[in-house]
């Protein structure tokens, strides 16, 4: 190979370095470190906690809601809360691994059970409001007459959902929530895979809280963006 080819492939792979390559490993540095352990964003691809998440959401995780961890790691070099009843997490399933959203049911030491689709905790039920009209008529549903209310559940309250055609177990007797473990469902009763079918979830899995939801897009109208639900909080 001639000097003249050397110095050239030596000034491209310089060139290719310093505008392109330099600059993403910089960024790369910085914001890799930030995602692991401050603050985070997640797509959700299913209903599982509709109607206050939506298929297409980007939701906006906050990773210092209840700790510090280390980079990278689920280690926790400081704690200064844990995750309360009602709050929408991010967690790992205890299952296999995958990155879940889901809202905390039930903590340590909590006595819950469930019957028809309506919750009781520590032996008090849950109080429910059944809306007659969908205030979400222009949503894509599973079933063509879902069963939507208001459920209250840790000094607050938030949409939830039955979906009737579906043949779904809706009770379950009295369990008892470990130390360090915490039970979470999805919104969407009748289309969620949680604690009901993989248990407990361990402090650890718990990664950080959702606080809203940044942008989203209609996976069932050619991912037509939802500007309504841009930059918009849970539980509205």
């Amino acid at each position: 190979m001639s000097r003249i080819k050397i110095t050239h492939l030596k000034s491209a792979a310089n060139y290719l370095w310093r505008e392109w390559l330099r600059p993403l490993a910089v960024t790369a540095a910085f914001l890799l470190p930030v995602k692991s352990s401050l603050a985070d964003w997640n797509w959700v691809p299913t209903g599982s906690m509709k109607p206050t998440i939506l298929e297409g959401d980007l939701v906006g995780v906050n990773k210092l809601a209840y700790d510090l961890k280390v980079p990278f790691t689920l280690k926790r070099a400081a704690t200064w809360a844990e995750p309360a009843k009602g709050e929408v997490v991010v967690l790992f399933s205890p299952e296999d691994g995958t990155r879940l959203v889901k809202r905390i049911v039930a903590g340590p030491g909590d006595t819950l059970e469930m019957r028809g689709n309506a919750l009781a905790i520590n032996g008090t039920p849950l109080a429910y409001e059944l809306h007659s009209a969908d205030p979400f008529r222009d949503e894509v549903y599973e079933d063509p007459r879902p069963v939507i209310a208001r459920e209250s559940l840790g000094g607050g309250d938030h949409w939830v959902m039955a979906l009737p055609s579906r043949a779904m177990p809706r009770s379950f007797a009295k369990v008892v929530v470990p130390a360090g473990h915490y039970f979470v469902m999805g919104d969407s009763r009748d289309n969620s895979k949680d604690s009901r079918a993989f248990g407990f979830v361990p402090r650890e899995k718990i990664v950080g809280r959702v606080y809203g939801t940044l942008v989203s897009f209609d996976k069932n109208r050619w991912c037509k963006p939802r500007f309504g639900r841009f930059c918009s909080g849970l539980d509205g």
